[in-house]
């Protein structure tokens, strides 16, 4: 009887980490922020040469890529072709993880009153922080 007692706790004792280990896995898949970025939002005049090239490039469409010299990374977000002016872009959230840097950011465009250029415009936001070599994850 204490040699099923034994093999009982055992086999209970097995179970339990099994299903321990499966929750522990599924915590895993979770994005831990490490912590939050300073940045700064880079206007078109300070932009480098080749960087601004390459917008004019790609802002027709919807883009997101990074560009990085040897001390900071600019990370670039454009919403393609509007259909008017009056269009902002917001960072809602930067910041960094054990394996990447993730940004989140928003289109807010005009409202129902505000005056806007009808002329078809290509809202974008080009962020700049420290150099770090992680990639970019655009939530």
């Amino acid at each position: 009887m204490k040699t099923m007692y034994k093999k009982i706790t055992a086999i209970t004792f097995i179970i339990i980490l099994c299903l321990s280990c499966i929750g522990c896995s599924k915590g895993s898949n979770n994005v831990k922020k490490l912590k939050d970025l300073e940045f700064t939002v880079v206007q078109d005049a300070d932009l480098p040469e080749k960087l601004s090239k390459f917008i004019e490039e790609k802002k027709v469409n919807p883009c997101k890529f990074t560009y990085s010299n040897e001390d900071y990374l600019y990370i670039v977000q454009g919403y393609g072709t509007q259909k008017s002016g009056g269009y902002s872009i917001s960072v809602n959230d930067l910041y960094l993880t054990e394996n990447a840097i993730y940004i989140k950011t928003n289109l807010i465009g005009p409202g129902k009153d505000d005056p806007v250029s009808q002329s078809i415009t290509y809202p974008y936001i080009v962020v700049k922080i420290e150099y770090m070599d992680k990639p970019v994850v655009f939530e």
